[in-house]
């Protein structure tokens, strides 16, 4: 017997609803499923932070510029929509962090910030003989008590290698992803595997040294190392107009804002949008930030304190220039900034050396972050302030000759959500009250489990996996 019809309607247009969209429509085309489904977007277009600009040769991104190829549901979103030729990795290369008002190497064998080998980290002028040493206890130091509860990231990471390594390496490092105080971010929900190397081999240092893959075999030298990024040649808002185009047209509604979600006594949901309309449904995806979701919620399934630190807001600024503009073009992909530096970056990637299609010849492109946990203010000044900003910082360590030829500002308001301490209990609460008061009605997206771009289409399958499941 064949399942009753059943109607899917997806809150949020950025990839997490419309990674849902794509693999509704694919389920429902490949096994003949009874299912059809009504993607809602309040903006003009799909995609949400995914922008590409094509200009004189150049790609640059607006948003995320590439995703971590170990965590694969984004490459096989990719494969499925046919775009698997389009895929290129990072041009690997020494990066930095600035320290003292100098680029220091980040020294060899660090593992997320994590020494894993002895002689880079001895040399390396990033820390003082002290806090080498403070770092070196980690090796003795037991395991923490409570091993299994949450902490923050910077607890963690102070107490094993002290305050030093944290402040110059590792906090640069790890807060950029989270745009996040790493002090207040959750160990379990950003880092766990820290959490599990310490649990199994107690020292950080040792657990992770384990966890290196062994060199190559001998021949295989001289073999080019892989990165470890991906995106698309061409962009990966193509990514974002490929999927568009393989879902129904009918299906896809733009510019309409939801205002309210409702069970009814049939058990189906009546979907409110704000132009006075209505839409039904059997099951809801909300693939929209939390903090637009839970006004679409009753009281009765919002968990308190869940996202109650507002999401971050960040800019970066890209730039192009002639290669002769800069006079010391150092050898290198970019570099992250200490939060003890008096910069208004927070990090810089040389565009043209991680991701060289994306710069034509003679050309560099340049790309930096502004905006921190605590001091957000540059965000909301003019494309010219920042640019002066930027301007005065770059040319502490590069020496650059000329402005730019162009330049592209983009801001991303409270769009860094922040997983705070017990993040993952107040996230399986909010899953539990869905399915207690409105079942059939799931989160997904990076409010929820990571925020990188394979996070949210891992997510977004998962919901489409419970709706097909539910229909059995």
């Amino acid at each position: 017997m064949m399942p009753q019809r059943k109607h899917v309607v997806i809150i949020g247009g950025g990839i997490t609803g419309l990674t849902a969209a794509f693999y509704l429509h694919k389920e429902a085309k490949e096994k003949n499923l009874p299912i059809t489904y009504t993607l809602i977007e309040a903006s003009d277009r799909l995609g949400g932070k995914i922008k590409t600009i094509h200009r004189d040769g150049f790609v640059i991104e607006r948003g995320p510029d590439s995703y971590l190829g170990r965590k694969q549901s984004l490459t096989k979103l990719i494969e499925e929509a046919g775009l698997l030729g389009q895929l290129v990795s990072n041009e690997t290369g020494q990066a930095y962090v600035m320290s003292g008002g100098k680029l220091h190497p980040i020294p060899e064998g660090a593992v997320m910030g994590v020494p894993t080998k002895v002689g880079p980290f001895i040399k390396t002028k990033l820390f003082s003989k002290a806090g080498k040493a403070r770092a070196a206890m980690d090796l003795v130091l037991p395991r923490r008590d409570g091993a299994d509860q949450d902490i923050s990231v910077g607890h963690f990471f102070r107490r094993r290698l002290g305050d030093q390594v944290v402040e110059n390496l590792i906090e640069p490092l790890l807060s950029g992803i989270y745009a996040g105080d790493i002090d207040r971010l959750s160990l379990q929900s950003t880092f766990p595997q820290f959490q599990d190397v310490e649990r199994k081999s107690r020292s950080l240092i040792l657990g992770m040294k384990q966890k290196i893959p062994k060199p190559e075999r001998p021949g295989t030298y001289g073999k080019k190392k892989q990165g470890q990024f991906l995106t698309l040649s061409s962009g990966l808002e193509s990514l974002v107009e490929r999927l568009e185009e393989l879902l129904e047209e009918k299906s896809i509604w733009k510019n309409k804002k939801v205002s309210g979600i409702h069970r009814e006594d049939t058990g189906r949901y009546r979907v409110e949008l704000e132009d006075g309309t209505n839409t039904h449904g059997d099951s809801v995806i909300l693939a929209s930030p939390y903090s637009v979701a839970k006004q679409l919620l009753p009281e009765t399934v919002r968990v308190e304190e869940f996202h109650s630190t507002p999401s971050t807001s960040v800019a970066t600024i890209a730039m192009a220039f002639p290669a002769s503009a800069l006079k010391n073009d150092i050898n290198g992909t970019g570099f992250v900034i200490s939060r003890q530096e008096p910069t208004t970056i927070t990090a810089c990637t040389w565009t043209h050396r991680k991701w060289p299609h994306t710069t034509p010849g003679g050309k560099v492109l340049i790309r930096c972050y502004v905006g921190r946990a605590n001091n957000q203010d540059i965000v909301f000044e003019s494309d010219e302030t920042i640019l002066k900003a930027v301007m005065n910082d770059l040319n502490k360590i590069m020496d650059i000759t000329s402005e730019p030829e162009f330049y592209y500002v983009s801001r991303w308001i409270q769009s860094m959500p922040q997983y705070e301490v017990n993040h993952k209990q107040r996230w399986q609460k909010l899953q539990d009250n869905l399915s207690a008061y409105y079942p059939g009605v799931y989160a997904a997206g990076a409010s929820y489990e990571g925020v990188g771009l394979p996070d949210c289409a891992a997510s977004a399958q998962k919901a489409v996996n419970h709706i097909i499941e539910s229909m059995r």
